[in-house]
């Protein structure tokens, strides 16, 4: 299995101008950070929007070829004027139900699946302005309400990865190591006797590289637990976390369905077909070392033949369908992390709505729920809290209302008019 699943982006912004310094393009700088928050805004926009879709009957194949519609049409929006600004679609929208784990995204002409009532639905997708990137993933059940509420091993899991997420968050911070991490997201898995899916892996980002040097492990395989290496959280650091946890046994297992998500990697080999030179010269040209699916390609048939001599010889890295046993359920949460001065600043991800879910088993551990009601957010002098609001550093145990708007503000296309003058004087002042 691969050890980078959903989190392995790079190079997606271009060449740097030789004037440019590291910390220009860390969240150090105002206007990254800006750029962050508009990749966020639109990849939960569009999270929401295929949530909307996901109904009974709906098709998992246009519903993934609308979700990749929008983001595109979205990114099209923002920084119209500056052609050297690079954006778009930085994980393609995929859609993986119960037993299925991830990377589930069929082209038009392969088979399709239908959603159904008690199906859980995985979202994963993602965007980038610029080469700063924000990914998302979700999970729901089809057609649950309050009414019909979720129950029974599919609420455990989701209940699991949900919670386990949000431990992750208020771990993630200046001075704490990703082992910690690692350990509490299991714990959380073992009291709804669940597991979390072996192998996983969630990164530290940066400018057009996702799958960074820093790297926390859930449930590693014994062949990662040999290279692990314990590492401390940073000031200004950006993570994807992916949690990712079963009902089952949390073993991988590779499917025959068709793999139709892949990544470029840095390699230099000289191809023989010229289908297979045709293809990764467009694959250079339009996603550079992104994520892309073969639905992307006007000419379906001729990516398929291109890829494959590709990815025999290590050029492009594969993103497999991945499922657990049959009659098993697997959730996952996603999220994009800003490690800021005032706190942990979590962009992408959405809530969901804890009266939904009924488990027989709940959270006791005291450490665990004292973590859970942690803010994630430093404390303010003199700083009102608006009225009738909650911001994202409410706590996990809180009933859905109090945390609707957990990591998810609402930021412009376009920087105000500040923003706009700020990044102006940025400019002017590297051209001086």
């Amino acid at each position: 299995m691969s050890s980078s699943r959903s989190s392995s982006v790079s190079s997606a912004s271009g060449e740097s101008t030789s004037s440019k310094t590291a910390q220009d393009e860390t969240i150090a700088s105002d206007l990254v950070v800006t750029k962050y928050k508009m990749a966020s805004e639109i990849t939960q926009r569009v999270l929401r929007e295929v949530i909307d879709r996901c109904v009974p009957g709906a098709s998992i194949k246009d519903t993934c070829i609308y979700g990749d519609k929008r983001l595109d049409e979205e990114t099209l929006r923002v920084f119209k004027k500056d052609k050297e600004v690079k954006k778009g679609i930085a994980f393609p929208t995929c859609l993986s139900i119960n037993n299925y784990i991830c990377h589930f995204s069929p082209l038009v002409s392969d088979p399709d699946m239908i959603l159904k009532d008690d199906d859980v639905v995985k979202i994963d997708l993602g965007c980038h302005i610029d080469g700063y990137v924000a990914v998302v993933a979700h999970t729901l059940v089809v057609g649950a309400t309050r009414e019909k509420k979720v129950t029974g091993r599919r609420a455990d899991c989701i209940l699991a990865a949900y919670y386990a997420a949000e431990a992750a968050l208020r771990l993630i911070k200046p001075t704490e190591h990703n082992t910690a991490v690692t350990e509490v997201i299991d714990r959380i898995a073992s009291v709804y006797h669940c597991k979390p899916v072996e192998g996983m892996i969630s990164y530290q980002m940066s400018r057009g590289i996702i799958d960074g040097e820093k790297k926390i492990y859930q449930n590693p395989s014994e062949m990662q637990r040999r290279d692990i290496e314990k590492q401390e959280f940073g000031l200004h650091e950006v993570y994807a976390v992916d949690v990712l946890v079963s009902s089952g046994e949390g073993k991988p297992r590779e499917t025959d369905i068709r793999t139709t998500v892949y990544k470029k990697k840095d390699f230099i080999y000289q191809l023989r077909m010229k289908s297979s030179r045709v293809f990764l010269s467009e694959v250079e040209k339009r996603f550079t070392l992104m994520p892309f699916t073969l639905r992307h390609f006007e000419d379906e048939k001729r990516a398929r033949m291109g890829v494959i001599e590709c990815a025999k010889h290590d050029l492009v890295e594969p993103y497999p369908v991945y499922q657990e046993k049959d009659g098993e359920f697997v959730a996952e949460f996603k999220f994009t992390l800003l490690l800021m001065p005032s706190g942990q600043m979590k962009i992408t991800g959405l809530p969901i709505d804890l009266d939904l879910y009924e488990s027989e088993y709940k959270i006791t551990d005291s450490d665990i729920k004292q973590l859970l009601t942690s803010s994630t957010q430093k404390k303010k002098k003199n700083k009102k809290k608006k009225k009738g609001t909650t911001g994202q550093g409410a706590s996990a145990l809180d009933n859905v209302e109090a945390v609707e708007d957990d990591g998810d503000e609402d930021f412009e296309d376009e920087p105000d008019d500040k923003q706009k003058k700020s990044a102006k004087s940025k400019k002017t002042n590297k051209k001086a």
